[in-house]
């Protein structure tokens, strides 16, 4: 049997130009590449699956490179940049400070760091999560980060950049990384999904882009999940099937019944959610966040903040012009005081079909507050 590489390690970046979302990020460590102006340390922060760990070893790869392009590419014909590929570069070192986290393991790196590269200018040492040093670590860590030799460049990535030592942040050059962005998301899911001969619906990709919930290495394991599940077809009632998500329909319906004041069809949907296994409290949140977006959608200026397919988002201005503002503001109210009481209450069906009155209420109290 062939054996399978998932799509985010096979479509792992290997470039500054294959970089998703992170623009500035990849233009200003080029522009010191070509500058030559190259810290002793960086530290890139940002949450999970932005491709902090990928632009560090695209990094190292380029400054070893011998034959570095004019965009500060590396060739990819040179010994260093084929040792990387191939993985077998002497000149990069990755340490995982999640479980090395001691100070005999950071004493072992620096004894390490006065090695000098086999191929190229620079060794790079990469310490990925690297807050789970203890403090005694990063203690033995400071004077080396500080005066490394002149062939050592130290990478630390991080998604808890508060956890840090002022000390260690002081000797850093820091790249936040940006969570991606949902457009983003897709378009490179559409690049993947053509790449395998995949066709997919925009709004099932849409629908994986929302899930991972701005990052791409989650983004690309459940689009490696959905395409064992659907095949080459990927629809979007297929996705929100697997991935238990509700379908938009219902937070439109319900919407339309709570401006009506309809109480008997909002209970028979909320009873036809629960027949289907859904957490009610699922509902309550996705409900906060669809009233956010017809707030959004009300105004011309503000609805290209809406992160959905061009449908989803014709369907939100329609229904934003059919409510007032006020309706979706005391919804907005209701449905986070819901979430508030919703731990702490034992009869946690009767919490949310008590917020489905009181929202099916509004208009009719905004009309005695009129009188």
């Amino acid at each position: 049997m062939e054996n399978f590489i998932v799509s985010a390690r096979r479509y792992r970046p290997a470039s500054f130009d294959t970089v998703v979302g992170q623009p500035s990020i990849t233009s200003t460590l080029r522009n010191a590449i070509m500058g030559h102006q190259l810290a002793q340390a960086y530290l890139f922060c940002g949450p999970r699956g932005v491709g902090k760990t990928t632009c560090a070893r695209i990094f190292a790869k380029t400054i070893n490179c011998m034959n570095l392009k004019e965009n500060a590419e590396p060739c990819n014909e040179c010994e260093s940049c084929k040792s990387f590929d191939s993985g077998r570069s002497l000149n990069i070192h990755e340490l995982d400070a999640a479980s090395n986290n001691g100070v005999d393991d950071i004493r072992d790196l620096v004894e390490q760091v006065r090695i000098l590269p086999q191929i190229g200018k620079y060794s790079v040492y990469i310490i990925d999560e690297v807050h789970m040093l203890s403090k005694s670590a990063f203690n033995a860590f400071l004077k080396t980060l500080e005066e490394p030799p002149a062939h050592a460049i130290f990478i630390l990535a991080t998604t808890e950049k508060h956890q840090i030592l002022p000390t260690i942040l002081s000797r850093c050059q820091i790249y936040d990384f940006n969570r991606m962005k949902v457009s983003d998301t897709v378009e490179h899911l559409k690049y993947i999904a053509a790449k395998e001969e995949v066709t997919a619906e925009e709004e099932a990709l849409d629908v994986i882009a929302q899930k991972a919930d701005g990052a791409m290495r989650d983004a690309l394991s459940i689009f490696d999940q959905i395409v064992a599940f659907c095949g080459k077809h990927l629809t979007y009632a297929k996705v929100i099937e697997n991935l238990n998500v509700l379908d938009y329909d219902y937070y439109f319906k319900f919407t339309s019944l709570f401006y009506e004041g309809n109480i008997a069809e909002s209970m028979l949907l909320l009873n036809e959610i629960y027949e289907k296994g859904f957490d009610a409290i699922h509902l309550v949140s996705d409900l906060s966040k669809h009233f956010r977006n017809l707030l959004v959608a009300k105004d011309t200026i503000t609805v290209q903040l809406l992160e959905v397919s061009a449908s989803i988002k014709e369907r939100y201005v329609k229904q934003a012009a059919e409510c007032s503002i006020t309706f979706l503001y005391e919804a907005l109210k209701i449905a986070e005081q819901c979430e508030m009481q919703y731990k702490s209450r034992i009869e946690k069906r009767l919490c949310v079909e008590l917020a489905l009155i009181k929202l099916c209420q509004i208009n009719e109290l905004i009309e005695k507050k009129k009188v």
